[in-house]
Formats: structure tokens, C-alpha cells, sequence
């Protein structure tokens, strides 16, 4: 008889670049690197476009699940790019 692997427990995302990061801190690496106005433009919702803040945006964010998935997609995007990016630079 054969003895059972252990599960690994639930929290052990090794692959998984979003693992142990905050919302405000996406948010805050998104509009450091792309700045509120591209930021606006990549992910038009109204807390990018008009008077934006971190807080207003965490507010939104943690209500709307559709514009967090498309914060992590663009927050995903960003890490390839920068990843690319000094691939070609060294």
C-alpha cells in the first residue's frame, strides 16, 4: 500500500505573481509606472479618470469585481512587459 502524498495547503501559490500582494498595493505599483492619466485611458473607470487617489480607488475596486480582474490583468501585464523589457536590456 502506497502512502498519500500531502496536499499542499491552499496558501502556497509559488507560480502565482499576485500571492501575498495587496489591492492598494497594485494600485499604487499600476499609477507609479503608468501614471493616473494612462492608467485612465488603459482602465477607463471614473475612479482613474476624475480626481484620482489610491483610497478612491481601493473603495471602487473592493466593490466591483470586474474592475479588479481587469487591475490584476493590467497589473499581470505590466510584470510581463517589465520582465521583457530587461530581458532585451541587460
Amino acid at each position: 500500500m502506497q502512502a498519500m502524498q500531502p496536499i499542499p495547503a491552499p496558501s502556497e501559490q509559488p507560480r502565482n505573481p499576485l500571492h501575498g500582494l495587496t489591492l492598494e498595493a497594485l494600485v499604487t505599483q499600476l499609477a507609479d509606472h503608468y501614471g493616473w492619466a494612462d492608467l485612465g485611458s488603459r482602465i477607463p473607470i471614473r475612479c482613474f479618470t476624475h480626481e484620482p487617489s489610491v483610497g478612491s480607488s481601493l473603495k471602487f475596486l473592493r466593490k466591483t469585481p470586474w474592475a479588479r480582474e481587469k487591475v490584476e490583468s493590467l497589473y499581470l501585464f505590466m510584470l510581463r512587459e517589465q520582465k521583457r523589457h530587461a530581458a532585451y536590456n541587460p
